[in-house]
């Protein structure tokens, strides 16, 4: 389900969609904050440029909705039906877990909204 060649490798490691062998941020940690999404002009190994055209990942921002609206429905659900907490503590449940999330949300619809326009080509990857 996770093996190379499959967009959900991509999606989650945040690698290039075409050769799946480097990742197409310059820095793993999304929590630095200042780079969390700078990303690499383009893969080193397939020569893909990641930013299609200018304003490419515009329309991330509504794959980032989606996103977001997942993680609130999780933790709805977990303090809810787990810790059966009132609706204050709901509400900031899922408040304290959109801002908590935020860098790993933008990241995720980012690499979601690529994945859309590319696919996995085998002939790319290193030998």
């Amino acid at each position: 389900m996770f093996k190379k060649g499959s967009k959900l490798y991509s999606i989650f490691t945040g690698k290039c969609p075409k050769c799946h062998e480097e990742s197409m941020y310059t820095n793993k940690n999304p929590y630095n904050l200042s780079e969390a999404l700078s990303m690499n002009k383009k893969c080193s190994n397939c020569n893909t440029k990641y930013k299609i055209e200018p304003s490419f990942f515009y329309g991330a921002m509504y794959v980032s909705y989606a996103v977001g609206i997942a993680f609130a429905v999780a933790a709805f659900v977990i303090s809810f039906y787990v810790f059966n907490a009132s609706l204050n503590y709901i509400f900031i449940s899922i408040v304290g877990t959109l801002v908590v999330f935020m860098p790993i949300i933008m990241r995720l619809s980012r690499n979601i909204w690529i994945n859309f326009f590319m696919s996995y080509d085998k002939s790319l990857k290193k030998n």
